[in-house]
């Protein structure tokens, strides 16, 4: 099987280019790139106008399968990542059960391989049950397959015991996915601790919360030698830390969501609680300082914390709703529109922190067009607005705070391996 693509901005920071390229597919492989090729294909798609790109990566994403699939499953939240652009996905292991263990990581394998449209890359708990209290068996997860550890959704807020399982991740080569929350300081706070939350009655969440323990993390790493990885960073004094820690040459990077660069705690009203998130919403103070984090390549990598849930679940008070929104399909328009239509980075960068730097940091042979690589590729059109409509989602869950924005940027085709796993003009 041999797939053209003709006449697209191609844009691979991984080798440079940047220009009007053709790229030819064979057997899911790209074979060739260079200007105006005139080779026989049996299917040719025209990207004129568009920017062809290596596939995109999302390295933090619930998929929440098994247990809660009445939220999203492996097929609806694979192909809800196809839609957004997304060829590979790293799923974090907040399940039930917990991915905890060597057999539960081999059964989301195999449950990819039957119902996923794109590349999973499980992530293994930290501890049992994500119970704070005995390590899972990481060496034994670590063969199985799993890409990095994480007690996303929850700390372990034992010190020694978060120590232990960094050692252990030196010693396996995983990345530690870093949920930066201490729960002794959160106590009942669901929005961002400040003016907005006083005017509504609403129990804040302090910027401290995350400080305190992006700070303990950025430690243990330098003692361990661990890879960190910071996710959803929402604070400037996140972004401080982070910073001083590349100057000291720790190996630590960092993500950051489209929510948190583009929305402020200024955006909630106390009722619509697709803006409850956490981390929450922060001030407009920390939203322009992590924007400059991004322009100047402090963060390294764009993710969405993709957080389905069932409509019941956000359909109540701002207090008891759950945290969480989806965000598969929104990225790619809102880091467009947001930050590369504003100035705020350009084309490559986006590209640098939406593919390349996130497969450099899960250490895999993807992130780039070049010849003898395999064919996971993104198409997007920059110039097509549009109306986000939660209800045209893929996902399960139409959970976002984005439902009538006004975007531009559409994903027209998504390949994944040389197979076209979606395209604009048709379903699924």
């Amino acid at each position: 099987m041999r797939t053209l693509i003709k006449n697209g901005r191609v844009i691979d920071p991984a080798t440079n280019k940047d220009g009007i390229y053709d790229i030819l597919i064979e057997d899911g492989i790209i074979v060739k790139v260079g200007e105006k090729l005139e080779d026989e294909a049996d299917k040719v798609i025209d990207a004129r106008d568009s920017w062809v790109v290596p596939g995109l990566i999302d390295i933090h994403v619930h998929l929440r399968e098994p247990g809660f699939e009445h939220k999203e499953t492996i097929k609806t939240g694979s192909e809800s990542a196809a839609k957004g652009g997304f060829t590979t996905i790293c799923t974090m292991p907040n399940t039930n059960p917990v991915i905890d263990s060597e057999y539960l990581v081999e059964y989301l394998n195999l449950k990819a391989q039957r119902d996923s449209v794109v590349n999973i890359l499980p992530i293994g708990s930290i501890t049992k049950g994500q119970k704070g209290e005995e390590l899972a068996n990481i060496g034994n997860m670590a063969k199985a397959g799993i890409c990095g550890i994480s007690e996303d959704g929850h700390t372990v807020m034992n010190a020694a015991l978060y120590k232990k399982a960094m050692t252990y991740a030196k010693m396996f080569d995983l990345i530690v996915f870093a949920h930066c929350e201490d729960k002794s300081l959160v106590g009942k706070g669901v929005m961002n601790a400040g003016d907005r939350a006083l005017s509504l009655g609403l129990a804040g969440i302090s910027n401290d919360v995350e400080d305190v323990i992006t700070a303990r993390d950025i430690l243990l790493a330098e003692k361990t030698g661990a890879k960190l990885h910071l996710c959803h960073i929402s604070t400037e004094g996140s972004l401080r830390l982070l910073k001083r820690a590349k100057e000291d040459n720790i190996d630590v990077t960092a993500e950051i969501c489209p929510h948190h660069f583009i929305l402020s705690d200024e955006a909630i009203n106390g009722f619509d609680t697709n803006f409850k998130m956490n981390p929450p919403l922060r001030s407009k103070f920390d939203v322009e300082a992590l924007k400059q984090g991004l322009k100047d390549d402090v963060i390294e990598i764009i993710a969405t914390d993709h957080a389905p849930h069932h409509y019941d679940e956000k359909n109540t008070t701002f207090d008891e709703a759950a945290f969480g929104i989806v965000g598969l399909e929104t990225s790619v328009a809102l880091t467009i529109t947001e930050l590369v239509d504003k100035g705020w980075i350009t084309p490559k960068q986006m590209i640098e922190k939406m593919s390349l730097n996130p497969a450099k940091r899960l250490g895999i042979e993807k992130g780039t067009l070049k010849e003898g690589s395999v064919a996971d590729v993104t198409i997007i059109d920059p110039k097509r607005a549009y109306k986000i409509d939660v209800n045209q989602f893929a996902s399960k869950s139409k959970n976002s705070p984005f439902h009538n924005k006004e975007v531009k940027g559409m994903v027209t085709h998504t390949i994944v391996g040389g197979q076209v796993v979606y395209r604009v003009d048709s379903e699924i």
